[in-house]
């Protein structure tokens, strides 16, 4: 009994030790080493605090400020702990709900703005904390922007020219605008 119990638990506290303590280890310090602000959460810091992550999206329903895609996590809008989509799909009626409801509040915050809505400023995305807006998600809300914060339309939409993000290497993923970023730029244009 004892010539194959001793082996086993050999190999389990060598394995143990290598996939539970050696290998996090190696895995932390190369990823703190070679990309030390994602190893770090890709915090964003004014004032030498932590204000916010460029990974996760943050609540802004100022209507001086660009608001971002829709959280569906719980029980607080951009719950980084859990992360998720609503599982909603195109034909449930809570969804339908949802995007009418979210169309009639970028509607009364800007009542002259007739456009189509973009998909993403009504959807959440599959995660819920998605931190970004497509270009056309941004210029639909610059006029509004600039209204409430007495800038000049022109003034707001190179902002948006200038947080507009291209796809990785030209070809991977699509354009697209970091709403904190772009709200930190803003109110710093003051």
């Amino acid at each position: 009994m004892t010539k194959t119990l001793r082996p086993a638990l050999v190999l389990f506290v060598l394995l143990s030790a290598l996939t539970g303590l050696l290998y996090p280890l190696a895995v932390t310090g190369a990823a703190q080493a070679l990309f030390p602000a994602q190893a770090e959460g890709s915090l964003v810091m004014r004032g030498g605090k932590p204000i916010g992550s460029a990974l996760i999206g943050q609540n802004f329903s100022d209507p001086g400020h660009f608001w971002g895609r829709p959280s569906a996590t719980a029980p607080m809008a951009y719950n980084a702990s859990a992360s998720g989509g609503s599982n909603q799909g195109p034909l449930n009626p809570a969804l339908t709900e949802s995007v009418k409801g979210r169309i009639e509040a970028l509607r009364a915050a800007d009542p002259g703005n007739d456009r189509p809505v973009p998909v993403d400023l009504v959807t959440a995305s599959a995660s819920g904390l998605d931190p970004h807006i497509s270009p056309a998600a941004a210029q639909y809300q610059a006029a509004r922007v600039a209204r409430v914060r007495k800038l000049a339309p022109e003034r707001v939409a190179q902002l948006v020219a200038d947080h507009t993000e291209t796809p990785l290497w030209g070809l991977l993923g699509e354009p697209r605008v970091n709403v904190l970023a772009l709200n930190l730029a803003l109110d710093a244009a003051r």
